[in-house]
């Protein structure tokens, strides 16, 4: 089975797939791609059977491009789950922590790590593509005086070393991550479980009350509203389009939320509909 990810090996998003299909799924491949276009690319020409895209972070908030790509492509959202966020400071083998000059990772990583990166101020902190691959760039050129900060599984990915876990700043840092098929095709894995979770995306009318009448007709059809987004309408300025996730107890509560959407608003589209994950559920890896 061959998964696409945004992303390096060893990255969180490798992480998270196999924390999410790694138990169920004997010969699991992982495709990495560059960006997220090129990734929803394979999944709709076929040449990946999903994706595993990050959507939301719980200190970074959300990933704006991805729901650009899942309201805009004929796909669906099949699976969730949560990844704990650890991040470590990793350098080449026989590295010391008093060797280190330059760090280097993605800027996000290096926005969840200032306090530590703040305690070194002998550290020159530079942006890079990715996580994982800072650590992959410092073992293929030999840097005996850089360190990456990527996730446990990039050490081991490349050959590397931990010199300092866990260096982010907040503990309680988890990323969720959706599991993207194209929606024609059939489930990737039978769900165990029902169906307790919804993501929709609706455009309304742009004039006064219409999204407080829209949030009125999903609260009637008795789900509870989780999540709401909004993201510009490309060529309309300040035209919104709403992202919305929902809980749901019945099947028979999820149709009528649609079907009262659909009566309000001028578009409506199931991005998907799945079992929510729990953080209880989430790797502590």
């Amino acid at each position: 089975m061959r998964i696409a990810i945004q992303g390096e090996l060893g990255s969180n998003s490798h992480m998270a797939t196999v924390a999410m299909l790694g138990n169920e799924v004997a010969d699991l491949r992982i495709v990495p791609c560059n960006v997220s276009a090129e990734v929803m690319a394979q999944v709709i020409s076929g040449g990946v059977d999903a994706a595993v895209l990050p959507i939301e972070n719980s200190l970074h908030g959300s990933v704006a491009e991805h729901y650009d790509l899942l309201l805009e492509l004929d796909v669906r959202i099949e699976r969730e789950s949560l990844l704990r966020i650890r991040h470590n400071l990793i350098a080449a083998p026989g590295v010391a922590l008093a060797d280190v000059r330059r760090v280097i990772s993605h800027p996000v990583a290096l926005s969840q790590c200032r306090r530590f990166l703040a305690s070194h101020p002998e550290f020159e902190v530079m942006p890079f593509y990715d996580t994982a691959g800072s650590v992959k760039h410092l073992m293929e050129h030999g840097l005996k005086d850089v360190a990456g900060i990527a996730p446990e599984l990039a050490a081991t990915q490349y050959g590397a070393n931990i010199l300092v876990p866990s260096v982010e700043d907040n503990a309680q840092n988890f990323t969720r991550f959706h599991l993207i098929r194209r929606t024609q095709d059939s489930w990737l894995i039978e769900p165990k479980e029902p169906a307790n979770k919804m993501s929709l995306a609706f455009a309304i009318e742009h004039r006064p009350g219409t999204l407080v009448a829209a949030l009125e007709r999903l609260a009637q059809a008795g789900v509870d509203l989780t999540k709401i987004e909004s993201r510009p309408v490309p060529g309309s300025p300040w035209e919104y389009v709403f992202y919305v996730d929902v809980r749901f107890e019945e099947p028979e509560i999820a149709e009528s939320a649609v079907a009262a959407l659909n009566e309000h608003c001028r578009m409506v589209k199931v991005l998907g509909r799945y079992r929510a994950a729990s953080p209880a559920s989430s790797t502590a890896a």
